[in-house]
Order: structure tokens, then sequence, then C-alpha cells
């Protein structure tokens, strides 16, 4: 896949959040987060709730049309459903996500075997994605309702034995990270830099070469993300 030429080299797409109950009776996405990416919604339509958890505790955002919200990597986060929530999604590093850049909020015994993870984690082909999605997002919410209420009681051993575990399964896929990151976002801020030096010693020679790019949206299905059915976009030239 060629680098994002999206400003900041990030990724688009649109998100339409689950509507399925999960065990704690609310309705939505599957808690997570990421370890380098900063992920951002726009709500377009309807209502919901952004619930997260950090060091500073648990939060409660309210989401609806014309809310614009963003989430730091170590932002454990979840979107919840109260009718017709759709959101566009703007995720930092594009390319990232797709190589590992995120991990559910399993239970600590799926946490600790990588082998159980990827089984948990792993949707499967065919018709039973659906029914995989929905169940991976009920482990993730089971977990997530632990470390919540461990915050709430004032104890932040939890959330930090996850954060540990995070670090441990992204390990053997994190190597690759920073080239995707060199040649994606960094690679755009170090040439929009030698634009402005080259504009500010009286060089406009670039803008010769401006062009206007259509994204192409993915094709088929929409895809089962971990929040709800998305719709990506091909963002390199």
């Amino acid at each position: 896949m060629s680098a994002s030429t999206f400003p900041g080299g990030t990724a688009v797409s649109r998100l339409d959040v689950y509507d399925t109950e999960a065990p704690d009776g609310c309705s939505g996405g599957t808690p997570h987060l990421h370890l380098v990416s900063t992920e951002a919604y726009v709500v377009t339509a309807g209502r919901g709730t952004l619930q997260t958890l950090t060091g500073a505790g648990f939060e409660e955002i309210a989401l609806e049309e014309g809310v614009v919200v963003w989430f730091t990597p170590g932002t454990i986060h979840r979107a919840v459903n109260l009718g017709g929530l759709r959101v566009v999604v703007l995720m930092s590093n594009a390319g990232l996500p797709e190589a590992g850049d995120a991990v559910m909020t399993f239970p600590p015994d799926v946490l600790a075997d990588p082998d159980t993870y990827a089984s948990a984690a792993s949707l499967g082909s065919g018709d039973a994605r659906a029914m995989r999605a929905q169940q991976r997002r009920d482990l993730a919410v089971t977990g997530f309702t632990r470390l919540r209420a461990a915050a709430e009681a004032g104890d932040s051993g939890a959330l930090a034995d996850f954060y540990d575990a995070a670090g441990r399964l992204v390990l053997d896929r994190a190597g690759a990270w920073a080239d995707l990151v060199s040649e994606g976002p960094l690679a755009q801020a170090q040439e929009s830099y030698e634009r402005a030096r080259a504009v500010a010693a009286g060089d406009a020679h670039h803008l010769r070469d401006g062009r206007a790019t259509v994204a192409t949206p993915s094709a088929g299905e929409r895809a089962f993300g971990m929040c709800g059915r998305l719709r990506t976009y091909r963002l390199g030239d």
C-alpha cells in the first residue's frame, strides 16, 4: 500500500457504529487503544457517547452531529451508539493500525498469551464475521468493565497491567512501525518544511506541481471494524 498523501499522512474512513447490545447493556463498539496513533471522530449523524479510560480516570463525552473529538495513544476508547451514530474517522499514521497498532481490552488471561489473543481477535471469513465481531466486542467489554471498576475504586494497578500487556503483545510486529511513520507523516512534514524554506528564499517552483486527488473508497461489502462497519479510502497517489 502506498503512503497516504492526505494531509498529515492520515487515514480516513466512514464508520457506522455497531447498534447491537453488549453485556453491560450499552450498544456500540469494541473498547481498545492505540499504542502510537492518535484518532479523531467527526460526528456526522446520530447520537452517542465516547467512553474513555486513561490514567486520569473514566470519562464519557457526548457525541452528536458536528462534534469533533480526538484521543491520543494510551486512551482506551469505546463508541456507544444511542441512535444512528455515524462518524468520519481520521487516524494518524495511515497504515499503522493495519500493521497492528491496536490492542483490545480483553481479560488478563487472554492478553497474557499472544496466540489466545490472536484467536479472540480474529474475525475469520465468510458469514461468521458479524457474529465474531460481536463476540470479540463482548469479550473486550468484559475486560473494559473490570478496568473501569478498578479505576473508579482508585486502583491504578489494573490499567498499568493492561498497558504492560498491550506493549508485550505488539513486540513482534512493532519493528516496522518506525518506517511507516518515517515514510508517511514524517516525510510529509519534512516536505512542507522544505517548501516553506524555499518560499522564504524566493523559490515557489513547487507550485507548478499542484494537483487535486479524489480518494477511492473501498469496494464491496463494508469491513467489520472494531467500532462498527467501515468504508475505508485509498489515500496514496
